[in-house]
């Protein structure tokens, strides 16, 4: 009974504390987030979305500590460069970095890494491939990037999924 009516509740409960968190607590919030929680947790039932299997919990902790680390200066980074405008010689481009992850939900992690840093962005995956494209709005080295990408998001991830 209860999995019916509340099939998703992390899910409801993020909903209805970023609800709350945007337009402030009164009652009249609380209901309104309420029901849309719920109903959007009823509508996700319908994705039949797969449940994540977490092998390992402490690589993602150590993951989350570097992403804000990784957040923090690349905020910096494009807040200097938007700044400087005598920094003209400034190259935005398109890296192709191959990925090994097969699982669905590290592969859905690295995509909210990539796009929630600054000055990055998760353009396409090829499944059949297994490359991916982002564009890097200060593109020096593309290699730094593959280095990056798979040293320090892509290894954490698959040791905590695969």
């Amino acid at each position: 009974m209860m999995r019916a009516v509340l099939p998703y509740p992390l899910l409801s409960l993020g909903l209805l504390v970023m609800w709350l968190l945007l337009n402030g607590l009164s009652a009249g919030h609380l209901l309104l987030g309420t029901l849309l929680a719920l109903f959007a947790a009823k509508a996700m039932t319908a994705l039949q979305p797969a449940k994540p299997r977490i092998r390992r919990w402490s690589p993602l902790l150590r993951l989350l500590f570097i992403v804000a680390g990784d957040i923090v200066r690349s905020n910096l980074g494009v807040a200097r460069l938007v700044l400087d405008r005598g920094h003209r010689h400034r190259t935005s481009g398109f890296v192709t970095i191959p990925i090994d992850l097969q699982d669905r939900t590290a592969l859905t992690v690295l995509a909210v890494i990539v796009t929630s840093t600054p000055g990055t962005a998760w353009v396409e995956y090829h499944s059949a491939s297994g490359e991916l494209m982002i564009h890097v709005l200060d593109l020096r080295e593309e290699q730094d990037w593959v280095d990056l990408i798979k040293n320090r998001y892509e290894r954490l991830l698959a040791e905590a999924f695969e």
